[in-house]
């Protein structure tokens, strides 16, 4: 029996049977493209890590379907029962295509092998499964998203409870983990026990989530007036955003009412996530009809948020790290000295001025929550990617909706002063200097380019980008310092500025990040441009 034959045998759903059929046919009867297809369906499968999976949805084993997902559900199983006797695990999901349908196969799965499930009341953000997984006590949470992913995408992303906190996996988490699901994919999922006897958690778990969530910034009292604009992205995260706001007691936002329900086809978005070119225009037209004096969005499953502000001609997105330093600063001010500030290190050093300011440690990890909320005594941390865990007392990941209340006080505090958001930022830069940062992205189709790039930067390494000295040199590949490690290379530059590069872990991109340090606005700008540009002559 051919590899597709044994696969279309085991797997439940008739679309994907269908398609992997009429897709054989098409490549017995000599079609090329449908035989390169197939085949690269079956050239492997997508591999379980830190991450977890996510992929394109599909057919076969390097697809996200329900033959993968119950192979990854039984082998986490697998994993979870040598460690426990009767281990409970919390399974939520979004608005995506499939998700509640391989939330519910989970949930099955995990039940019939011999663990108590409880299955998420329906589609809510991935911070409430995050904040389930502690309130439960639960040995471990899973989540059915691909976050910002492009459309046709799903993912499964993994926690762990326990002396992990409630945080994403680690190593070697995954690869104990990958090992017990290859145990399974081995056999049939046909011959998995299955059982309906899971638990569907009633909305106490929501309400104590929204509860929890509205104490992080309570609007204070001339808050009602404030003017601003919410878009979801055709995710999930309205509702339990709207609940917040309301408990939090802040005016209730206009919404983009082209964008507000859950769409799993994301008709007005290339990609639905609020970085990209384009995603946030219908916002910026609602904010134009209404005079609003910011906005907020969310990705589908509102683990990050965007903020944007008026500016000259238009709009302006905040960058991930101008949100993140002003959060970061808004917890260093109520931290009264004590704890620690986190943030991956492609994030902006301007974080560490701020801790080293008010007279708390500084961390930078490994990007990825699943790092960040692991520093020690942690009482904020960020990615720039839109990424920010404001409440780490009661949630372990990035969180778009606490965060969102967060800016909500910010523009709140400054609102009463006749002031923006983007005078805070003034502020801030008097406080600590001008930090500017950008990215440059290659996105691929071939994935073997960004590693023969990455080989390529090892191989030469610059000596300098444009006219600015490289002073020294890290591949996190082998730290010297013994710090993290990873597929990272960093640039420091004789300038104080640096490039970091390193491959997206959750996109097929290569990323290059930028970070420099001027005496005013202008001058950092000015620096990051010319930066900029030497970086694409690199990367071309």
């Amino acid at each position: 029996m051919a590899p597709w034959q044994a696969w279309r045998e085991q797997d439940p759903d008739p679309e994907t049977r269908a398609e992997l059929t009429a897709l054989a046919e098409a490549a017995g009867a000599g079609d090329p493209a449908a035989q390169a297809d197939l085949d690269a369906r079956f050239a492997g499968r997508l591999q379980f890590g830190t991450a977890g999976l996510r992929g394109a949805l599909g057919a076969g084993p390097m697809r996200m379907n329900r033959v993968l997902v119950a192979q990854a559900a039984a082998g986490f199983a697998q994993y979870l029962l040598a460690r426990s006797d009767r281990p409970v695990v919390v399974i939520g999901y979004d608005g995506r295509k499939n998700s509640a349908v391989f939330a519910r196969d989970s949930a099955e799965l995990f039940q019939g092998a011999g663990i108590d499930a409880i299955l998420l009341p329906r589609m809510l953000p991935t911070p409430v499964l995050a904040f389930a997984v502690r309130y439960f006590g639960a040995d471990a949470g899973v989540m059915v998203t691909a976050s910002h992913n492009p459309p046709n995408d799903n993912g499964y992303k993994v926690y762990l409870g326990g002396a992990d906190g409630g945080a994403q996996i680690v190593s070697p988490a995954d690869a104990e983990i990958a090992a017990c699901i290859d145990e399974v994919a081995a056999g049939s999922i046909s011959a998995l026990e299955r059982s309906d006897r899971y638990r569907i958690a009633d909305d106490e778990v929501v309400e104590a989530y929204v509860a929890a969530t509205a104490e992080v910034s309570p609007a204070p009292e001339d808050a009602a007036g404030m003017r601003w604009v919410y878009t979801a992205m055709h995710g999930v995260g309205w509702e339990t955003l709207r609940a917040v706001v309301d408990r939090a007691g802040y005016p209730e936002p206009t919404v983009v009412s082209e964008q507000i329900s859950p769409d799993a086809a994301f008709p007005t978005v290339a990609f639905p996530n609020p970085e990209e070119p384009g995603a946030m225009d219908l916002s910026f037209a609602a904010a134009e009809a209404v005079g609003a004096e910011f906005v907020i969005a969310n990705d589908p499953d509102a683990d990050r948020v965007a903020v944007a502000v008026p500016a000259p001609g238009g709009w302006r997105r905040l960058t991930g790290n101008e949100v993140g330093l002003l959060l970061g600063d808004r917890a260093a001010r109520a931290a009264g000295g004590s704890g620690s500030l986190a943030c991956s290190l492609v994030s902006s050093p301007g974080l560490g001025e701020i801790a080293r300011l008010h007279g708390l440690d500084w961390h930078e990890t490994l990007t990825g929550f699943k790092w960040i909320s692991r520093a020690p005594d942690m009482v904020f941390g960020y990615e720039e990617a839109l990424g920010y865990l404001v409440n780490p007392q009661t949630v372990r990941d990035k969180d778009g909706i606490s965060a969102a209340v967060a800016v909500l006080g910010l523009a709140a505090e400054a609102r009463a002063e006749g002031r923006t958001l983007v005078d805070l930022l003034d502020d801030l830069a008097d406080e600590i200097g001008y930090f500017a940062s950008g990215q440059v992205s290659i996105r691929v189709e071939d994935l073997s380019i960004i590693g023969s790039t990455m080989a390529r930067l090892r191989a030469n390494p610059p000596a300098a980008f444009g006219e600015v000295a490289v002073a020294r040199a890290d591949d996190l590949l082998e730290p010297a310092d013994g710090g993290p490690s990873g597929d990272i290379l960093r640039f420091l530059l004789a300038d104080g500025g640096r490039v970091i590069f390193r491959p997206s872990g959750t996109e097929p991109k290569l990323k290059a990040y930028l970070d420099v340090r001027g005496g005013s606005a202008e001058g950092a700008q000015a620096a990051l441009a010319a930066l900029e540009s030497s970086v694409r002559v690199l990367l071309t």
